[in-house]
């Protein structure tokens, strides 16, 4: 009777005693594994002692939740309980990867191929697709699932605002938006002065003048990424889709992936004569209703530039 209380008292210790683990531990649960299949791996990981002991004791002890999929968490000497506990709670690991306003769809993909703690392939996905944020990811989740809700994210923003754009913008569709927005982000990077900015384009489009937007003329030398020098005259002039400098209107489509914030600017742009604007020196701009105006704010732009030695 003795040996069979001990035996007890051993198989009850075994549950709740602290694991082998010496240090704290990241384990990835497959979809689909059984309480066994989860039990191998964690022995073969040096969690658990015994992967039969571990599913024995959770028999016993009257286990009825499932093992979750994902990625878990599992601290140095962790107990049998407490890590049956973890796996079957579902608290995985949240990874983030995270796309900046304004970013073109080339960086958006290259970003995505450098995550090693992502799987499979993807394409570069269409300019203007993504909505810009910060997204949860599992380790080894796909790739192609992550680009969905990023993806997704932007086609749930565009069919949330569009019913509720202002009669005062001067896009025709939900692509038109998306488009004038990713200038809009481009040009400034200053939340107070998207729809000012906005504002100007719009008045721009209705006057039939260029936009003579600079990131346009940069979108198809480089597909968006940093040209890192200054344009050329040559540039200036190439006749293409994008180049606002060498057509009216839009170009042909975006030239990056806009914010929420510039997509709102350009669908209740700011009410204003303004027709340019120019740098002033301290991170915005300074805007201007004639080009007399804006000339000379011109000059002020590159009085500080020569300053500054740029020039």
């Amino acid at each position: 009777m003795l040996l069979l209380v001990i035996i007890a008292g051993n198989f009850v210790y075994g549950w709740t005693a602290p694991g082998p683990l010496e240090r704290e531990t990241s384990i990835v649960i497959k979809s689909g594994s059984s309480i066994t299949s989860a039990a191998e791996l964690l022995e073969k990981e040096g969690v658990v002692k015994s992967a039969d002991a571990f599913v024995n004791r959770a028999k016993i002890f009257g286990v009825t939740s499932t093992i979750k999929a994902g990625e878990f968490i599992i601290p140095a000497r962790a107990s049998n309980a407490a890590i049956l506990d973890i796996l079957t709670g579902g608290k995985t690991v949240q990874r983030m990867v995270t796309i900046p306003e304004g970013w073109p769809s080339i960086m958006v993909y290259e970003r995505l191929m450098a995550n090693e703690q992502l799987s499979g392939e993807v394409t570069v996905p269409d300019e203007g697709s993504v909505l810009p944020d910060s997204y949860a990811f599992e380790r080894n989740e796909s790739r192609a699932a992550v680009l969905k809700r990023m993806q997704d994210a932007m086609s749930k923003t565009i069919d949330e605002l569009w019913p509720n754009r202002s009669t005062t913008t001067v896009v025709k569709s939900p692509e038109e938006a998306v488009t004038l927005a990713s200038i809009v982000e481009k040009e400034t990077a200053l939340k107070s002065e998207l729809r000012m900015v906005a504002g100007v384009y719009s008045n721009r489009i209705r006057q039939g003048m260029m936009l003579q937007a600079d990131p346009t003329i940069i979108y198809p030398i480089t597909k968006g990424k940093p040209l890192g020098r200054r344009i050329r005259q040559s540039e200036i002039a190439d006749v293409n889709d994008y180049n606002t400098y060498a057509m009216v209107g839009l170009p042909k489509g975006p030239i990056a992936n806009p914010s929420r914030a510039a997509i709102e600017a350009v669908l209740n742009p700011q009410e204003t004569k303004s027709l340019f604007f120019v740098a002033d020196g301290k991170g915005g701009h300074v805007f201007a209703d004639t080009l007399q105006e804006h000339n000379a704010n011109v000059e002020k732009w590159y009085a500080i530039r020569r300053q500054r030695g740029e020039m």
